[in-house]
């Protein structure tokens, strides 16, 4: 059974009663599944046993510290962008060594914490990029571990926003230059080359963008050791889509555990015969994979409001919590936290924001409700609370984590007084 399951009609997360700690907490929240969580990690690492590697879990897309320390407690590693995302990283408990850095706009106050604190690698991603971190590193008197992130011009068919891989991205060096820049790394003061980087994407469904770019990359690095230059790892990001539509099965409590999207096993199978020719470490930077369907966001009904041409049912939850729809139009399953009578209308799920992007669900066919009925927005464990702000004045939503029966308050919500906290009226 998934951990976010109906029991008699009610919402349950784990073995806690979704409405009970609406009761105690107030609406909206996050509410997070710890089984879920280690679940997810447990099934990378399965499918990942058979060759060299190092899980690096992307913190853009959660960073609370309590989901942090569960993930280096088993052995986790972090892909961070930015030296905020490394300090957390390293506080929550994963080992520097298990740390990689991506992003294009590094300052050298980052690259400098990335070298001192002796990271596993910076993935570079520009040539002077590449010159930079060799003057910082050397100014150190350090070396920093480096790989060259390649940008492979391969089309992820995914949102243009979230699209990373194409020519026409700011992201890594354009593989007409792949030569150019690891020749001049090799010869650099300062720095350690270690590795072949790329990232296409987010939320990729199918399995043929990742083989040509495992295929890419492969050749790269043939071509590179035939040039005299040899890499100990090869880092293929992650991007691996999840499904939103059927995170809770609303009609059932017999549904299997095991997630179909287009599988792991499948994904892997492909690629994995590929990269093992290199017989270098595999370094693989999941984010929404393993924490995509580990929470739900909570939000109760303020009003229904009916026009000649729509119906809308308004919430207490809006974009400033969940921006994901208005940003890049996503898809998130909505559930009634307990079963109604049965009947259904077609509404949108908006919230409180002066903006008319300000939804949650468009035009769904659910549960007829009522003012004071729960609803949870599944799928919302990744890019939810990260990419939460206080627009329109609003303090943003707590963070709760269920562990079998019980439940603890992994980030408090904020009051009214975080909206002025560091300026003149505090």
């Amino acid at each position: 059974m998934k951990p976010f399951h109906y029991d008699d009609g009610e919402l349950f997360c784990e073995e806690a009663a979704v409405s009970e700690i609406a009761r105690e907490v107030g609406t909206p929240f996050y509410l997070y599944s710890r089984k879920q969580l280690e679940h997810n990690y447990q099934k990378i690492e399965e499918a990942l046993e058979s060759i060299n590697h190092l899980t690096c879990f992307a913190l853009k897309s959660n960073a609370n510290p309590s989901l942090l320390g569960i993930l280096a407690g088993m052995n986790g590693g972090a892909e961070v962008v930015s030296g905020g995302e490394l300090q957390l990283a390293v506080k929550s408990g994963i080992d520097p060594e298990r740390i990689v850095f991506s992003g294009v706009g590094k300052t050298n106050r980052e690259i400098e914490e990335a070298i001192e604190n002796e990271i596993f690698s910076i993935n570079i991603e520009s040539i002077e990029e590449l010159k930079i971190v060799s003057q910082i590193a050397d100014r150190l008197g350090r070396k920093a571990r480096i790989a060259i992130r390649i940008n492979p011009d391969i089309d992820a068919k995914t949102h243009p926003y979230i699209a990373t891989g194409l020519r026409e991205s700011k992201f890594g060096i354009d593989s007409a230059h792949t030569n150019e820049a690891f020749q001049l790394a090799s010869s650099l003061p300062g720095i350690e080359l270690k590795g072949i980087h790329c990232h296409i994407g987010s939320m990729i469904t199918e399995i043929d963008p990742f083989l040509k770019a495992a295929q890419s990359l492969v050749k790269t690095v043939e071509n590179l050791k035939t040039a005299g230059i040899s890499l100990s790892h090869i880092d293929i990001g992650g991007g691996v889509g999840i499904d939103y539509t059927q995170i809770v099965d609303a009609h059932s409590t017999t549904k299997s555990d095991e997630p179909d999207s287009f599988s792991l096993k499948k994904l892997f199978s492909a690629i994995l015969p590929i990269i093992q020719q290199t017989g270098l470490k595999l370094i693989f930077e999941p984010g929404r994979l393993l924490v995509g369907d580990t929470a739900v966001l909570v939000t109760q009904v303020l009003f229904k409001k009916k026009s000649d041409v729509k119906n809308f049912t308004v919430v207490d939850a809006g974009m400033s919590d969940l921006i994901r729809p208005a940003l890049y139009d996503a898809y998130h399953q909505v559930v009634t936290v307990k079963h109604s009578s049965g009947a259904t209308e077609k509404a949108s799920i908006v919230g409180p924001i002066c903006e008319s992007g300000d939804f949650l669900a468009r035009d769904r066919i659910l549960p007829k409700v009522k003012r004071g009925d729960l609803l949870a927005i599944t799928g919302t464990g990744a890019y939810g609370f990260v990419l939460s702000s206080n627009y329109n004045g609003r303090p943003k939503p707590p963070e709760i984590l269920v562990e079998g029966k019980s439940h603890r308050i992994i980030r408090k919500r904020e009051n009214n007084a975080s909206l002025w906290k560091g300026t003149e009226l505090e």
